[in-house]
């Protein structure tokens, strides 16, 4: 039970990162981005994207929608609950917000609890669209993931070319997948560049810096298929993730100095 609960957790987590900024980009273009700073505002739409995250995640697990539900009561009720308090100025807003994720907890548990001896729903039968889909999944997640970069294309500070070799060290280290030949000499190389990169770019600043950054970005993606290719050091699907994610910054990096 409480893998399950930690996977829910991180499909929940799933859901604010991917969902939040698609509600800003609704609503600042009607004039209602004010409306999401208000806490009980704030507060709802959380819950909707946990809940939203957590029902895909639950749905591909095999959970019926009663779970379903019932889970999802599980985010709403307790920032309800605190709603009249926080309206009658006994809880400000971070005493709200707190006090509902506090609560979320306990409240998820017995929800578990409550359908631990429920069998799974049946399968549905997957077209071959909807499993061409399914296994494009890290490039679904990358592209939710840049849907703001395209609307408002940013300059990235040097520095986050760091991110870009140490995540594959780390991932291949926990894997135990840089004991083969080579591979870990080519991936402190690759870190070796990338840093002398970012050194380089932070030297030069300005609009020097910023094309610099933008082609290790682009340089990192081709790392990401030669890697997804190979299979090597890191998961196919974080290759594939991280080699869309990473053209796309680079080519939004580029779109926003040709437009400034």
């Amino acid at each position: 039970m409480l893998r399950h609960l930690g996977e829910m957790t991180l499909a929940m987590i799933a859901g604010m990162l991917l969902l939040g900024p698609v509600w800003s980009l609704v609503a600042e273009p009607s004039g209602l981005a004010g409306l999401l700073d208000q806490p009980e505002v704030a507060a709802l739409v959380m819950a909707t994207n946990m809940t939203a995250g957590m029902t895909v995640w639950m749905r591909y697990r095999r959970h019926t929608w009663s779970a379903c539900a019932g889970m999802a009561a599980a985010m709403y009720v307790p920032f309800l609950m605190l709603l009249p308090p926080y309206w009658a100025g006994l809880l400000d807003g971070e005493a709200m917000m707190l006090g509902g994720h506090l609560l979320m907890v306990p409240a998820m548990v017995l929800v578990a609890l409550r359908h631990r001896h429920e069998p799974p729903a049946a399968t549905p039968r997957r077209g071959r669209l909807v499993a061409a889909l399914l296994r494009r999944w890290p490039t679904g997640l990358a592209l939710l993931m840049t849907i703001d970069l395209w609307i408002s294309p940013t300059v990235l500070g040097p520095w986050t070319l760091l991110i870009l070799p140490v995540g594959y060290l780390i991932i291949g280290g926990y894997r135990r997948r840089l004991r083969g030949p080579g591979v870990l000499t080519r991936q402190l190389g690759g870190l070796v560049a990338w840093s002398a990169l970012a050194l380089v770019a932070a030297a030069a600043g300005g609009r020097a810096a910023a094309w610099l950054v933008a082609l290790g970005w682009l340089g990192h993606a081709v790392w990401d298929v030669v890697h997804h290719r190979r299979d090597e050091v890191v998961p196919r699907g974080y290759a594939e993730w991280c080699g869309v994610l990473d053209a796309i910054v680079g080519v939004t990096i580029i779109l926003a100095l040709l437009t400034t």
